[in-house]
């Protein structure tokens, strides 16, 4: 990446403070088992499950938002987000069947909503499909990628539903609250740090992509006369960006819409230029993760804490309807 501007550096500055900012928030809120909202420096053993929940959400958001900017490049349409592949309903059916299996065979270790394991082997059995199947003469195409992840999602989801109606009712609720978007308190530390090499290898992969990625998105005859071999290049995005969403889907569940808007806030304040964008990107997408684990602390509801996907969706509908509206979305 060549040297960055002052406007860039700027706002990748804000954007660290915004992320320093959600992560102390996220240490230092709290409500107790009665209700009440507090504001305390944690003790030890407390401490450690909010660390590991900021560093989850950290990582997720920013695997989602580093795969937001490589599939709007790759497709060249604003509006691309990590999940237009189905790569989050092959996660979700990678669940759900690991789940069925352990009813049914009776291993609870399957049980549980939160198995990391079969979510990240159903997310990759998705993106090899949607690879396979979104070629035309032997390169990655762009429209073929949109429609075969639609139909693939679909898919997914009707056998979701179909698993569903065979699983008793508590393991039907586990499904639910992963489906909306779970961030864990406790997961192993060496998943932990292959989790987040996985994600800062993928986001400095994407850096240095990000000169080839500007010429991308000029069309096709114009890419190739500055030199760009853009059928490897489709290839090498598509495939970095489906690792990266499979990584935060197996870690949090198919939570949406950071891979849309962290993507388009960062460029606001950073510019097109692709290598600045994926740092500016991952930067904010894990301050709004983390923002979101946030208000699900804070915001007391009678049923237990709100899911993280929620938040994510309040905050990505709106926004996506504006970049439809405004003409932004267009492709």
């Amino acid at each position: 990446m060549s040297s960055i501007t002052r406007r860039q550096a700027v706002g990748l500055l804000l954007l660290l403070m915004l992320a320093v900012i959600a992560a102390v928030l996220r240490l230092l809120v709290y409500r107790d088992l009665s209700g009440v909202l507090t504001w305390s420096r944690p003790e030890a053993d407390v401490a450690g499950l909010r660390w590991t929940a900021v560093a989850v959400a950290a990582i997720a958001g920013t695997a989602l938002a580093v795969s937001g900017v490589l599939l709007q490049a790759l497709l060249r349409n604003p509006l691309a987000s990590p999940f237009i592949l189905g790569i989050s309903s092959g996660a979700a059916l990678g669940v759900m069947t690991a789940m069925y299996l352990g009813y049914k065979l009776g291993w609870e270790a399957l049980q549980g909503g939160t198995n990391t394991g079969p979510a990240l082997v159903g997310a990759v059995i998705t993106l090899a499909v949607v690879y396979l199947l979104g070629q035309r003469r032997g390169w990655l195409d762009p429209l073929s990628l949109v429609l075969i992840g639609v139909v693939v999602s679909a898919i997914c989801g009707a056998l979701i539903m179909f698993l569903h109606y065979l699983v008793p009712q508590g393991l039907k609720v586990d499904l639910v609250a992963w489906m909306m978007g779970h961030i864990p308190e406790r997961i192993g530390r060496g998943g932990l740090l292959l989790a987040g090499s996985m994600a800062i290898a993928g986001m400095a992969v994407a850096v240095s992509m990000g000169r080839a990625m500007d010429a991308a998105t000029l069309a096709d005859d114009e890419a190739r006369s500055v030199g760009l071999a853009l059928g490897p290049l489709r290839v090498a995005m598509f495939l970095l960006a489906g690792a990266l969403t499979s990584l935060a889907v197996s870690l949090a569940g198919p939570i949406g819409f950071v891979g849309l808007i962290a993507p388009h806030a960062a460029r606001l304040l950073i510019g097109p230029r692709h290598g600045p964008l994926v740092l500016g990107a991952a930067l904010l997408g894990a301050a709004l993760l983390v923002g979101a684990d946030v208000a699900s602390q804070a915001i007391n509801v009678a049923t237990g804490r709100m899911p993280v996907g929620v938040f994510t969706a309040l905050i990505g509908g709106p926004a996506f309807i504006w970049l439809l509206r405004s003409g932004r979305g267009q492709v």
